[in-house]
Protein backbone atom coordinates (compact mmCIF):
# COMPACT_ATOMS: atom_id res chain seq x y z
CA UNK A 1 0.00 0.00 0.00
CA UNK A 2 1.75 3.19 -1.49
CA UNK A 3 1.88 5.82 1.59
CA UNK A 4 -0.55 8.53 0.46
CA UNK A 5 -3.40 5.47 0.54
CA UNK A 6 -2.55 4.71 4.29
CA UNK A 7 -2.97 8.48 5.20
CA UNK A 8 -6.39 7.96 3.45
CA UNK A 9 -7.52 4.74 5.20
CA UNK A 10 -6.09 5.72 8.62
CA UNK A 11 -7.16 9.03 8.66
CA UNK A 12 -10.81 6.98 9.29
CA UNK A 13 -8.69 5.34 12.30
CA UNK A 14 -8.44 8.39 13.21
CA UNK A 15 -12.18 9.53 13.45
CA UNK A 16 -13.07 6.36 15.71
CA UNK A 17 -10.10 7.05 18.08
CA UNK A 18 -10.81 10.69 18.24
CA UNK A 19 -14.49 11.12 16.88
CA UNK A 20 -14.37 14.74 18.59
CA UNK A 21 -11.46 15.89 16.39
CA UNK A 22 -13.69 15.74 13.30
CA UNK A 23 -16.49 17.03 15.04
CA UNK A 24 -16.22 20.75 15.71
CA UNK A 25 -16.06 21.77 19.48
CA UNK A 26 -14.27 19.35 21.30
CA UNK A 27 -16.61 18.76 24.24
CA UNK A 28 -15.52 19.89 27.91
CA UNK A 29 -14.51 17.14 31.00
CA UNK A 30 -17.54 17.52 32.88
CA UNK A 31 -19.23 16.43 29.38
CA UNK A 32 -16.61 13.57 28.36
CA UNK A 33 -16.83 12.29 32.00
CA UNK A 34 -20.64 12.29 32.20
CA UNK A 35 -20.94 10.55 28.51
CA UNK A 36 -18.15 7.83 29.72
CA UNK A 37 -20.36 7.20 32.90
CA UNK A 38 -24.14 6.85 31.01
CA UNK A 39 -22.14 4.71 27.69
CA UNK A 40 -22.56 0.74 27.84
CA UNK A 41 -19.57 -0.80 28.89
CA UNK A 42 -17.33 -3.09 26.84
CA UNK A 43 -17.73 -6.89 27.12
CA UNK A 44 -15.00 -9.50 27.37
CA UNK A 45 -13.80 -10.53 24.44
CA UNK A 46 -14.88 -6.39 22.55
CA UNK A 47 -12.79 -3.76 21.38
CA UNK A 48 -14.54 -0.90 21.98
CA UNK A 49 -13.87 2.04 19.38
CA UNK A 50 -15.93 5.06 19.94
CA UNK A 51 -18.88 3.56 18.81
CA UNK A 52 -20.70 -0.13 18.72
CA UNK A 53 -17.95 -2.84 19.91
CA UNK A 54 -17.10 -5.14 17.83
CA UNK A 55 -16.21 -9.33 18.54
CA UNK A 56 -12.32 -9.46 18.29
CA UNK A 57 -11.97 -13.00 17.10
CA UNK A 58 -10.85 -13.51 13.61
CA UNK A 59 -12.87 -12.07 10.62
CA UNK A 60 -15.13 -14.28 8.41
CA UNK A 61 -12.93 -14.16 5.60
CA UNK A 62 -9.24 -14.15 4.76
CA UNK A 63 -6.84 -14.23 1.84
CA UNK A 64 -4.97 -17.76 1.77
CA UNK A 65 -2.65 -17.75 -0.94
CA UNK A 66 -1.14 -15.88 -3.84
CA UNK A 67 -0.08 -17.14 -6.95
CA UNK A 68 2.17 -15.70 -9.86
CA UNK A 69 3.62 -17.70 -12.95
CA UNK A 70 7.14 -17.93 -13.64
CA UNK A 71 9.70 -19.13 -16.40
CA UNK A 72 9.86 -22.59 -16.11
CA UNK A 73 13.81 -22.36 -15.35
CA UNK A 74 12.88 -21.37 -11.76
CA UNK A 75 11.26 -24.48 -11.23
CA UNK A 76 13.83 -26.52 -12.44
CA UNK A 77 15.58 -28.32 -9.44
CA UNK A 78 18.72 -25.52 -8.91
CA UNK A 79 15.71 -22.71 -9.25
CA UNK A 80 13.51 -24.52 -6.82
CA UNK A 81 16.49 -24.72 -4.26
CA UNK A 82 17.54 -21.30 -4.11
CA UNK A 83 14.10 -20.14 -3.61
CA UNK A 84 13.32 -22.92 -0.80
CA UNK A 85 17.01 -21.72 0.57
CA UNK A 86 15.74 -17.97 0.96
CA UNK A 87 12.39 -18.20 2.13
CA UNK A 88 13.05 -21.08 4.40
CA UNK A 89 16.01 -19.15 5.93
CA UNK A 90 14.52 -15.34 5.58
CA UNK A 91 10.61 -16.37 6.83
CA UNK A 92 10.41 -19.95 7.62
CA UNK A 93 8.24 -21.14 4.98
CA UNK A 94 8.53 -24.83 3.49
CA UNK A 95 7.57 -26.69 0.49
CA UNK A 96 4.51 -28.46 -0.10
CA UNK A 97 6.64 -31.56 -1.60
CA UNK A 98 3.73 -33.47 -2.84
CA UNK A 99 2.86 -30.62 -5.22
CA UNK A 100 6.16 -29.93 -6.60
CA UNK A 101 6.03 -30.79 -10.59
CA UNK A 102 9.91 -30.49 -11.69
CA UNK A 103 9.92 -27.11 -14.01
CA UNK A 104 6.19 -26.94 -13.62
CA UNK A 105 5.53 -26.10 -9.88
CA UNK A 106 6.22 -25.42 -6.78
CA UNK A 107 4.17 -24.47 -3.41
CA UNK A 108 5.89 -22.74 -0.95
CA UNK A 109 3.70 -23.68 2.14
CA UNK A 110 3.62 -20.06 4.52
CA UNK A 111 3.43 -21.72 8.31
CA UNK A 112 -0.03 -23.37 7.54
CA UNK A 113 -1.73 -25.28 4.90
CA UNK A 114 -4.16 -22.98 4.45
CA UNK A 115 -1.43 -19.99 3.84
CA UNK A 116 0.57 -20.72 0.62
CA UNK A 117 2.82 -18.95 -2.35
CA UNK A 118 2.11 -20.96 -5.22
CA UNK A 119 4.35 -20.69 -8.08
CA UNK A 120 3.48 -22.13 -12.06
CA UNK A 121 5.51 -22.45 -14.95
CA UNK A 122 4.08 -20.09 -18.04
CA UNK A 123 5.67 -19.63 -21.53
CA UNK A 124 4.56 -15.93 -20.72
CA UNK A 125 5.35 -15.33 -17.03
CA UNK A 126 4.11 -12.58 -15.39
CA UNK A 127 6.17 -9.17 -15.05
CA UNK A 128 5.50 -6.81 -12.62
CA UNK A 129 6.30 -2.63 -12.02
CA UNK A 130 8.76 -2.52 -9.15
CA UNK A 131 5.88 -1.12 -7.00
CA UNK A 132 3.91 -4.85 -7.50
CA UNK A 133 3.88 -6.53 -4.29
CA UNK A 134 2.04 -8.68 -1.79
CA UNK A 135 1.68 -8.14 2.48
CA UNK A 136 2.60 -10.06 5.02
CA UNK A 137 1.60 -8.95 8.22
CA UNK A 138 3.94 -10.13 11.64
CA UNK A 139 2.48 -9.41 15.28
CA UNK A 140 5.01 -7.39 17.15
CA UNK A 141 7.97 -5.31 15.49
CA UNK A 142 10.79 -7.60 16.98
CA UNK A 143 9.47 -10.11 14.42
CA UNK A 144 9.44 -7.64 11.77
CA UNK A 145 12.98 -6.90 12.70
CA UNK A 146 14.01 -10.31 12.83
CA UNK A 147 13.04 -11.24 8.91
CA UNK A 148 14.26 -7.86 8.06
CA UNK A 149 17.67 -8.72 9.25
CA UNK A 150 17.92 -12.30 7.99
CA UNK A 151 17.20 -10.83 4.81
CA UNK A 152 20.16 -8.35 4.71
CA UNK A 153 22.26 -11.37 5.88
CA UNK A 154 21.25 -13.41 2.51
CA UNK A 155 21.57 -10.28 1.11
CA UNK A 156 25.35 -10.36 2.08
CA UNK A 157 26.19 -13.71 -0.22
CA UNK A 158 23.31 -13.29 -2.74
CA UNK A 159 23.20 -9.57 -4.26
CA UNK A 160 20.02 -10.81 -5.70
CA UNK A 161 18.21 -9.90 -2.57
CA UNK A 162 16.22 -6.43 -3.46
CA UNK A 163 15.49 -4.76 -0.12
CA UNK A 164 13.22 -1.07 0.72
CA UNK A 165 14.47 -0.40 4.36
CA UNK A 166 12.19 -0.22 7.06
CA UNK A 167 9.86 2.77 7.44
CA UNK A 168 7.51 3.61 10.90
CA UNK A 169 3.95 5.72 9.63
CA UNK A 170 2.69 7.10 12.52
CA UNK A 171 -0.68 7.77 12.87
CA UNK A 172 -1.20 7.90 16.93
CA UNK A 173 -3.81 5.46 16.95
CA UNK A 174 -1.55 2.83 14.98
CA UNK A 175 2.05 2.74 14.16
CA UNK A 176 2.44 1.04 10.90
CA UNK A 177 6.04 -1.11 10.95
CA UNK A 178 7.08 -2.11 7.21
CA UNK A 179 9.45 -2.96 4.84
CA UNK A 180 9.84 -4.52 1.27
CA UNK A 181 12.22 -7.78 -0.16
CA UNK A 182 12.05 -9.21 -3.25
CA UNK A 183 14.22 -12.23 -4.42
CA UNK A 184 13.75 -13.72 -8.03
CA UNK A 185 10.08 -13.22 -7.66
CA UNK A 186 7.65 -11.16 -9.53
CA UNK A 187 6.74 -9.32 -6.75
CA UNK A 188 8.02 -8.18 -3.57
CA UNK A 189 7.29 -8.99 -0.34
CA UNK A 190 6.08 -6.12 1.65
CA UNK A 191 6.39 -7.03 5.58
CA UNK A 192 4.27 -5.30 8.35
CA UNK A 193 3.46 -4.96 11.62
CA UNK A 194 0.33 -2.99 12.76
CA UNK A 195 1.10 -1.76 16.32
CA UNK A 196 -2.45 -0.24 17.47
CA UNK A 197 -3.02 2.09 19.97
CA UNK A 198 -4.67 1.17 23.66
CA UNK A 199 -8.46 0.52 22.74
CA UNK A 200 -8.02 -0.02 18.75
CA UNK A 201 -7.13 -3.07 16.74
CA UNK A 202 -7.64 -5.02 13.24
CA UNK A 203 -11.71 -5.41 14.00
CA UNK A 204 -11.87 -2.03 14.79
CA UNK A 205 -14.73 -0.42 12.63
CA UNK A 206 -13.27 2.71 10.75
CA UNK A 207 -15.73 6.02 10.72
CA UNK A 208 -17.88 6.61 7.83
CA UNK A 209 -18.34 9.91 6.04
Amino acid sequence: MEGRDRVAHCERWEEVAHPDRNGGIRKDAAARAAEAASAPRSHPGKIGTGGPTVPAHPPAQTFNHIAMTVPASLLDAPGRASLLDFFGEVFGWTEMPTLTEDGHRLVLRAHSNEQFVFLIADGEPMRCPSGDHFGLSVRTPAELDAILERARKYRERDPRVQIDEKTIEDYRVLRLHSFYVGYRLPMKVEVQCFAWADGVGAQSMPGRA
